[in-house]
C-alpha cells in the first residue's frame, strides 16, 4: 500500500465519517497507532509526549516504529536510523523488545475475538474483522468499531485507528486515512467516490517502480487507472498485475476475512554495525537469533521442521541454506545447532553484513508429535527455555540476556555445552 501521507482529505469528511451509512460495510481493519513506540511509552510513562523511535540503534539500523512526535520531524518506518537521528537528534532511540510487543498484541487480539471469531491478523499490530454475525449482539459495524477502540484504550492504554468498509481493501484504506486514533466509515454505495481521487500508489501492489510506470502513462489517480484501457495496463504491468489493479481500482475485492491463516515461517535477522569476519561473532549472532526465533515459536504455539540461514555479504550478495529435521522443534538449542552446522558448511570466508535464522514448515505445537532422541532424558533444553520465557515475561528479556544458551550447562548431560 502507498504512503499514508499521500492520501488526500481527512477522516473529518462527513461522507465518510463515523456516522456514515455502515449497513453494507461489515469489514473492519484495525491498525494500532505507532504500535512499538506506543508500547514503549506505556512501559516508560516518562517518555509520554517525547519523540520515541524504535529500531536498530547502530549505524546500519532501520526504524521499525516512530511516535507521532517523532514523525513531525519526518521520521518514518523503514528509514535508516542514521537518517532519523539527523532529522530528530533529540528523540529517544530504543531497540525493539518483541516479547513485550507480542504480549500487547495478544491482549489486543483477544479484544477483537471477544467481538467476532472472524479475525485475520496481518501482523502484531493490525487485523481484519468480519462483524457480520456480531451485529445482533453489539450493534452496527461503526458501533462495534467504537467499542473496540474504547476497550483497547481502557484495557491496554493504547490507541488504534479503524476503517469500516464493504471489503478488506477499502477498510484498510479507511484505517490509513483515519490515523491517528480515528474512525472512518466507507459506505458501500460510495466506494468509487472514496477511491477514485486517491493517488495510484494507495493501491495494494503499487510500489515506487510501478507507480512511476503508471504516472508515465498519465495515470495519477485510482480513477485514472480504473478508466485506463486494459490492453495498455497489461502491456505496461503484465497480465496478472494489471488484472489485480484494475479490479481494485473499480472497488472489487471479494477476499473473505480468513481467521485460519497461520504464519508460514518465523525468523529473525541482524545487520552488523560493521562487516564481520570473525566466525565466533557470527556464532554468537546465530545463537542470539536462534533464541529469539525459538521464543517466538513457543509464544505462537508453533513448531517447524525446516531451518534456514540467510547470509548477506559486504557487497550485498545474499545466499541461504536450509536443512529439514526428522522432527519439528521450537527449541532454540536445536535451531542453533542446525544453523551453526549450515554456516560451517557455507563458510563464505569473506566479510558478512547480515545473518538471519528462520524456521519454516510450521504446525501447531499441540498437534505435532515430538521426535525423541534415543537415550535423551525426559526433561531438557525445552524445559529450560520455557522457564526462561516465563522469567522474561515477568521481569523482561533483559534479565535473561542475549544468547543465554552460550556457555550454559547442558541440562541433559551436566556439562558445558557452549561448543556446537
Amino acid at each position: 500500500m502507498g504512503r499514508s501521507q499521500s492520501l488526500p482529505r481527512g477522516a473529518g469528511d462527513p461522507r465518510f465519517g463515523p456516522d456514515a451509512d455502515d449497513s453494507a460495510s461489515p469489514i473492519l481493519h484495525v491498525d494500532m497507532d505507532a504500535f512499538f513506540a506506543s508500547v514503549e511509552v506505556r512501559h516508560r510513562p516518562e517518555l509520554a509526549g517525547r519523540p520515541v523511535v524504535v529500531g536498530g540503534v547502530g549505524p546500519r539500523g532501520v526504524v521499525s516504529s516512530a511516535s507521532y512526535e517523532a514523525r513531525r520531524f519526518g521520521v518514518r518506518s523503514a528509514m535508516p536510523t542514521a537518517r532519523a537521528r539527523a532529522l530528530c537528534p533529540g528523540a529517544v532511540y530504543l531497540p525493539p523488545d518483541f516479547a513485550r510487543y507480542r504480549a500487547a498484541s495478544d491482549a489486543v487480539m483477544r479484544i477483537f475475538r471477544d467481538v467476532t471469531p472472524l479475525v485475520e491478523p496481518l501482523s502484531l499490530d493490525e487485523a481484519f474483522l468480519d462483524v457480520t454475525g456480531a451485529r445482533r449482539l453489539f450493534g452496527p459495524p461503526a458501533a462495534i468499531a467504537r467499542r473496540i477502540r474504547a476497550r483497547v484504550a481502557a484495557e491496554q492504554a493504547l490507541t488504534c485507528s479503524v476503517g469500516v468498509g464493504p471489503s478488506k481493501f477499502v477498510a484498510k484504506l479507511g484505517s490509513t486515512r483515519a490515523k491517528p486514533d480515528g474512525l472512518l466509515v466507507v459506505p458501500a454505495d460510495r466506494v468509487l467516490e472514496f477511491l477514485h481521487p486517491l493517488p495510484v500508489d494507495a493501491l495494494w501492489g503499487v510500489g515506487e517502480r510501478s507507480a512511476e510506470t503508471l504516472r508515465r502513462l498519465g495515470l495519477r489517480t485510482i480513477g485514472d487507472l480504473a478508466e485506463a484501457p486494459a490492453g495498455m495496463l497489461r502491456k505496461a504491468l503484465g497480465v496478472a498485475s494489471a488484472t489485480h489493479l484494475h479490479e481494485l481500482a473499480r472497488g472489487r475485492d471479494a477476499r473473505p476475512v480468513s481467521p485460519d491463516q497461520v504464519e508460514k515461517s518465523i525468523g529473525a535477522e541482524v545487520t552488523f554495525d560493521v562487516d564481520v569476519v570473525d566466525p565466533q561473532e557470527i556464532r554468537r549472532a546465530l545463537l542470539a537469533l536462534s533464541e529469539k526465533v525459538g521464543s517466538r515459536l513457543r509464544a505462537a504455539g508453533q513448531v517447524g521442521r525446516t531451518i534456514s540461514i540467510k547470509v548477506r555479504m559486504s557487497d550485498f550478495r545474499t545466499v541461504s541454506r536450509s536443512r529439514t529435521l526428522d522432527g519439528a522443534t521450537d527449541v532454540a538449542r536445536e535451531i542453533f545447532d542446525t544453523s551453526w552446522g549450515l554456516w560451517t558448511v557455507l563458510d563464505p570466508g569473506e566479510p558478512v553484513r547480515l545473518v538471519g535464522v528462520r524456521v519454516e514448515g510450521l504446525a501447531g505445537a499441540v498437534d505435532t508429535p515430538r521426535q525423541l532422541t534415543l537415550g535423551a532424558p525426559e526433561r531438557g533444553w525445552r524445559e529450560a527455555e520455557t522457564a526462561a520465557d516465563a522469567a522474561a515475561a515477568r521481569f523482561g528479556r533483559s534479565v535473561i540476556g542475549p544468547a543465554s544458551l552460550l556457555g550454559k550447562r547442558d541440562p541433559r548431560r551436566g556439562e558445558n555445552s557452549s561448543r556446537p
